[in-house]
C-alpha cells in the first residue's frame, strides 16, 4: 500500500544516497515545523523502519550540556510517527493518542532513534478504517546505552465523518 507520504519517499530512496537524508529531512520538517526546531535528522525511512539522529548541539542542550528531555521526546515522537505514517492510507488520519517517555539516566552525546512496525502492525492499518497500535522506539545514545525508554500510541481515523 502507498499513500502520498509514502510515495514521495520511495522517489527519495531511489536518489543518490547522499541526497537521501538532507531531502527526506527537508520534507518531514517543511511539514512537522516544531521537529525541525530540533535538528532532528532522517537517516533512513522504509514502511518497516525509521531511523532517526539528534545532535547533541546548543540549541538543544539542557542546563548540564545533555539532550533537553522533551527534544529526545520529540525525537521518538518523529522516529514513531514517520514508520507510522507510511502506512497510514491517505483517506484516513494519524493521530498520536498517548506517549510514554521514562528517563533512565543521564544522555551523553548525540541521540538515535529506531523505530519499527511489524507486518501485522501494517496489516491492521491498511485494512482497519480506525484503530490504534503501540509503536516502540529503540533511543541510543553515543554510549551505545539506552538512556531514554519511549513507546508511542499512535491511531488513526477516517477523515469523513
Amino acid at each position: 500500500m502507498t499513500n502520498r507520504f509514502s510515495s514521495f519517499v520511495n522517489k527519495v530512496n531511489k536518489a543518490p544516497k547522499f541526497m537521501q537524508s538532507f531531502l527526506l529531512t527537508t520534507f518531514f520538517t517543511s511539514q512537522v515545523k516544531f521537529a525541525g526546531t530540533t535538528g532532528v535528522k532522517i537517516e533512513k525511512v522504509t514502511h518497516q523502519q525509521t531511523i532517526l539522529s539528534l545532535k547533541n548541539k546548543k540549541s538543544v542542550q539542557n542546563h548540564i550540556g545533555g539532550i533537553h528531555a522533551i527534544a529526545a521526546a520529540v525525537l521518538a515522537e518523529s522516529a514513531t510517527g514517520i514508520v507510522f505514517g507510511m502506512n497510514v492510507p491517505d483517506d484516513r488520519v494519524p493521530l498520536l493518542k498517548s506517549m510514554t517517555v521514562e528517563y533512565e539516566r543521564r544522555m551523553q552525546g548525540s541521540l538515535k532513534a529506531e523505530a519499527n512496525l511489524t507486518a501485522d502492525q501494517i496489516s491492521m492499518i491498511e485494512q482497519q478504517e480506525k484503530g490504534d497500535i503501540t509503536v516502540p522506539v529503540i533511543i541510543t545514545d553515543d554510549s551505545g546505552k539506552m538512556p531514554i525508554l519511549c513507546e508511542m500510541q499512535w491511531a488513526w481515523v477516517s477523515k469523513k465523518r
